[in-house]
């Protein structure tokens, strides 16, 4: 299957690359180390090795920050050498800022085509592949494979769509996961998708989601974060107006900017003195949304020109890379991204929530479901259907401190519940790697 693999290869990528190009040039950055892309890694030999290498892949930001603890514990332990590669220029970028300086080989994954991929593993020669989340690559699980290289997939997690189109395709199932040794399940949920897709028992287990050992933000006090507030422009307007709440938008995705724009509107409109906190997802897209504030004629800054706002404003766009967990701090009540129609995925409110900040989700997490419901059974989380229940949701919590309060207690007992994974996972590493 391989070989159908490859042929084809060519001609759907030439479809899809009108698609790629427009994405590379409306996010920038692809240039840079673009041979990378074709496999020509800068070499690294294996002739007398004084270390185990490890190639980890991470596609995005998302994955290389939820991977974060796992890579912390291998450089501090000095016993391996780590090869972390990423598929999108910010992430690359995040990389090389946070580990190429703590000797970590740091690159671009090249073009799952044959003659990029096979330069890329002779160039890298690791001792152990290790794939996050749910990414399974034909032609580099096959230049392990032929190599005998070990592949563990860490995190791993399968949405709905996935699960759904596998099941119905048990061949390409079987395919794509023959090749990994081990799938270290980031929930007992995924576990269950694996094995009823066919994946035999011993090369499964639930070791939870690494993502709970990222080290947070130290909590700041009251007065810290009413100096946030200040620093980002959420200050009375007036002598008569109280301290502002803060709703924070995380990772949101088009349309959703929107929706909670409309939603601080019908907040305040009530009398309650609310700001928003826009956190979206990719900070390329921050001409979009600075031409929909403008049209709005409403009150905003931007972080990407200067950190503080220079006066009170309505809304303040943290168009930046890596501060999430900084900047909602200064959050009363935090609304998770990718989670309204048309999206279904969700993205992680683990940070959120482990900062004891009540949050809110759409109905669509289908990436973070478990999560999502762990989160609601406990009452940390609160689901909303649609744009009204979104204002209305909103608009209770923030005129109910005690109810937060409640939430967000119950917010940290849930985090620090789900931690470890971290370590479960090393272990299976210095066991394959014996």
């Amino acid at each position: 299957m391989i070989w159908f693999y490859r042929i084809v290869f060519l001609p759907v990528f030439a479809v899809c690359l009108p698609y790629f190009l427009r994405r590379m040039a409306r996010r920038g950055g692809y240039a840079h180390a673009f041979h990378h892309r074709l496999g020509l890694i800068e070499p690294l030999g294996d002739a007398g090795k004084p270390k185990k290498r490890i190639w980890i892949q991470a596609v995005s930001v998302g994955e290389l920050l939820s991977i974060q603890p796992l890579l912390h514990r291998l450089v501090s332990e000095n016993s391996v050498h780590v090869v972390l590669t990423t598929t999108t220029s910010t992430a690359f970028e995040l990389a090389r800022r946070r580990w190429q300086r703590k000797g970590v080989t740091v690159g671009i994954f090249p073009l799952d085509f044959w003659p990029c991929s096979a330069c890329a593993w002779k160039r890298i020669a690791p001792d152990l592949a290790i794939l996050t989340e749910s990414e399974l690559w034909p032609e580099h699980l096959y230049q392990a494979s032929i190599r005998k290289v070990p592949v563990i997939v860490i995190n791993g997690r399968m949405s709905d769509r996935t699960f759904g189109r596998l099941r119905r395709l048990p061949p390409i199932a079987r395919y794509l996961l023959n090749p990994v040794t081990r799938i270290l399940c980031s929930s007992s949920r995924d576990e269950k998708r694996y094995r009823a897709l066919g994946l035999k028992a011993g090369r499964y287990e639930t070791t939870g989601n690494i993502k709970f050992d990222a080290p947070l933000e130290v909590p700041l006090s009251s007065a810290k974060v009413g100096q946030l507030k200040e620093l980002l422009g959420f200050i009375p307007e007036g002598p008569d107006e109280e301290i502002p709440l803060v709703l924070a938008g995380a990772s949101t995705w088009p349309g959703e900017e929107e929706t909670l724009i409309r939603t601080v509107e019908a907040v305040r409109s009530r009398g309650i003195p609310c700001r928003l906190l826009l956190v979206p997802r990719h900070s390329e897209r921050r001409e979009s949304i600075q031409a929909h504030l403008q049209r709005l004629g409403i009150s905003y800054h931007m972080r990407s020109r200067d950190a503080t706002a220079a006066q009170p404003v309505i809304i303040y766009v943290a168009d930046t890379t890596g501060e999430l967990k900084m900047l909602i701090q200064a959050a009363d009540l935090v609304f998770i991204g990718k989670s309204m129609p048309p999206y279904e995925e969700g993205q992680t409110p683990i940070e959120a929530a482990g900062l004891g900040k009540p949050v809110m989700f759409g109905p669509g997490m289908s990436n973070f479901q478990e999560i999502g419901q762990t989160l609601l059974d406990c009452g940390a989380a609160a689901q909303i259907a649609d744009e009204d229940s979104l204002s209305e949701t909103t608009i209770r919590l923030l005129q109910d401190p005690s109810e937060r309060n409640r939430m967000s207690k119950a917010a940290k007992k849930w985090h620090a519940s789900n931690r470890g994974a971290t370590e479960k996972t090393l272990q299976y590493i210095r066991t394959i790697l014996r």
